[in-house]
């Protein structure tokens, strides 16, 4: 139902006009005089068209529209002026201030209903065309949310591929993920590039599905020859990541490659140092030393936290990067709430936990 407002200080102009518009079909129509009591009308209730007089005291028709235009969301209800025939001037005026259209004193009532109904047929279609757009952007946003879930379970499912052939990780990954949030936190990163953190840092280790079983599952030290096959873990995690249009997968193939560089440039497998490691992965290798560190192992008991701790501080500056080690141990309390939160004793389920933390 469109609902008109007529806007004309002459009586017996809004009585021809409310009496030619209530003929369109279903018309609603809103007869004022005072303009300025109009404004404030339009202030609270959106017309579907406005038909207004020039000639009018205090507020005339080009100081109505720009007082018009200036309300929240008015700014494309249609207005229809209605003018003298020698007023080519305000007309102009009227065209820059936003009106669409003008009817000439005396007003034809066919003139009239015809430019009404066209007016009302185009704000019609524009506004269903806006309700659709406005649906097409809600359908985008729930597919994108739905290709982002998809794409969290499987970076989740190949987590947890290299965790079913590595015995060592346990609840690793939950609380190393969570460290890993917890620095880029401390460091200052915007909100989504910890969250971005959290979701990759559990591929560091991906590449570990391509170690020999008899190197990975090996329960003793490995030889020269054994460790220079282990190292090859980082750039096979970030041959399977790479060039992903997914920031997620592209971040992961970064730390994948770089969270076995050191500090000093000994690290490997590019022999990175200082900056030129990427500062994903100077974060991921704090959280993933730390709490390999912190766990028992089938080949090794767990490290009091704090020897972890002086070897954390000890090595920031050769193997570290000092400003995350920093960071790490800023947040102390944190860091052991993720701790108790994730502990080794936790089913090996947990792992779906790790979005939600």
């Amino acid at each position: 139902m469109p609902r008109l407002l007529v806007v004309d200080d002459n009586a017996i102009n809004l009585t021809l006009f409310r009496h030619l518009l209530l003929k369109l079909e279903g018309a609603e129509v809103e007869c004022m005089a005072d303009p300025v009591t109009a404004l404030a009308w339009c202030a609270d209730h959106e017309p579907d068209l406005i038909l207004l007089d020039y000639m009018m005291p205090v507020v005339d028709g080009l100081e109505f529209i720009r007082r018009l235009r200036l309300i929240p969301d008015r700014a494309e209800v249609p207005v229809v002026m209605v003018t003298a025939d020698t007023e080519s001037d305000v007309r102009h005026r009227a065209l820059e201030l936003g009106a669409q259209d003008f009817l000439t004193k005396p007003v034809d009532k066919v003139e009239l209903t015809a430019r009404v109904k066209n007016l009302l047929a185009l704000r019609k279609s524009r506004q269903q065309l806006a309700n659709r757009a406005e649906w097409l952007a809600a359908e985008v946003a729930k597919a994108t949310a739905e290709i982002a879930a998809r794409e969290k379970e499987a970076i989740l499912r190949l987590s947890r591929a290299a965790e079913y052939r590595d015995p060592e990780t346990g609840s690793h990954l939950l609380r190393m993920s969570n460290y890993t949030r917890l620095i880029a936190e401390q460091l200052g990163l915007p909100p989504e590039e910890q969250e971005l953190l959290l979701e990759a840092s559990p591929m560091h280790d991906i590449g570990k599905v391509g170690t020999p079983d008899h190197i990975l599952l090996k329960p003793g030290r490995l030889t020269p020859e054994e460790m220079e096959i282990m190292k090859q873990h980082a750039t096979i995690g970030y041959e399977i990541l790479r060039d992903s249009v997914s920031p997620l997968l592209r971040c992961a193939a970064t730390l994948a490659l770089a969270h076995h560089e050191k500090f000093d440039g000994s690290g490997y497998p590019q022999g990175l140092a200082g900056t030129a490691i990427p500062l994903h992965g100077r974060i991921v290798a704090v959280a993933d030393v730390f709490d390999a560190l912190t766990s028992e192992r089938p080949y090794k008991k767990a490290w009091t936290l704090e020897a972890a701790v002086d070897f954390l501080k000890a090595n920031a500056g050769s193997h570290f990067d000092p400003a995350c080690v920093e960071a790490f141990l800023a947040a102390w309390p944190q860091a052991l709430e993720i701790r108790t939160r994730y502990h080794d004793a936790a089913d090996h389920n947990a792992a779906t936990a790790l979005h939600t933390s």
